[in-house]
């Protein structure tokens, strides 16, 4: 069964919490969410509410678990065997946990662009189209895809491109290339993972600012290992550490600017100063 959701305004504000700037609802909300990898608890009892419209960065030193915790948001984690997730991530008041909700489509309604841009190998213009048709489009398909490259702002430099292989474009342009996939399916919120940390300055400042123009109608949550990047960028930062078991923890999530001015742990200012991770 896929995610069971009344879109009118009137069904989510039922059933989605104010966030925390009373701007809006929560897009996601992780509830005493614990992933384990066999045995290993590699991140514990994260409890997380994420507003919408807004980019949230998650930071933190290496094997903090912030890319495992990105991954639940969608439920990529399914795909390793070995993973169990106890606890419940709530999206629009439901937990996408559940087994009557469908994986696939929660990951098309939570869409994800990885580290590594990882286009098909097809041409730009199939790239785009081919998660719509398999999810049933019957709309104007160049229309659809005009506007997802225009979002994913790679409409200009690929316009007369459209019909050759997307694996002959740039690295900064196969990354926006895969923000246009996934915007081209309407998600309402979108997972990246890292997506800038194998380009250039320049590449990355084109990412970083299209970032900021799409999470005006999407919510953002971005894993970086780039500080100035998360408090270049994001509204909200959730910093996570681990501890002496080497499982992550949620030590703090607060506006990005208190995070990176005037945070309330001293795990927190210590990771930001540079005095460990």
């Amino acid at each position: 069964m896929s995610v069971a959701v009344d879109r009118s305004p009137q069904a989510q504000s039922e059933t989605s919490r104010t966030s925390p700037n009373g701007t809006g609802r929560y897009a996601i909300e992780a509830e005493k969410m614990s992933v384990y990898y066999g045995d290993y608890c590699a991140v514990r009892d994260v409890d997380m509410s994420v507003p919408s419209n807004k980019i949230t960065a998650i930071i933190g030193p290496s094997g903090c678990g912030k890319s495992t915790v990105l991954r639940c948001f969608n439920r990529m984690n399914d795909l390793i065997t070995s993973a169990r997730i106890e606890g419940e991530v709530l999206f629009q008041g439901q937990n996408i946990y559940d087994d009557e909700v469908d994986p696939v489509e929660v990951r098309r309604r939570i869409g994800m662009v990885f580290q590594k841009a990882n286009p098909f190998p097809k041409t730009v213009y199939e790239n785009v189209a081919w998660g719509t048709r398999i999810n049933g489009f019957r709309g104007d398909m160049d229309e659809m895809v005009e506007r997802a490259l225009r979002s994913a702002a790679l409409w200009e430099e690929v316009k007369d491109k459209l019909q050759q292989s997307a694996l002959g474009l740039s690295g900064g342009q196969q990354q926006r290339l895969c923000i246009a996939r996934a915007i081209a399916v309407e998600p309402e919120i979108i997972l990246m993972d890292e997506p800038a940390s194998a380009l250039d300055p320049i590449a990355t400042l084109r990412i970083e600012d299209l970032m900021k123009e799409i999470s005006e109608k999407y919510t953002i949550i971005v894993v970086t290992h780039n500080m100035q990047q998360a408090a270049r960028i994001s509204d909200y930062t959730a910093f996570f550490s681990v501890d002496d078991r080497r499982t992550g923890n949620l030590i703090e999530f607060d506006d990005t600017e208190k995070i990176f001015t005037n945070p309330s742990q001293k795990r927190t200012e210590d990771y930001i100063t540079g005095r460990f991770g």
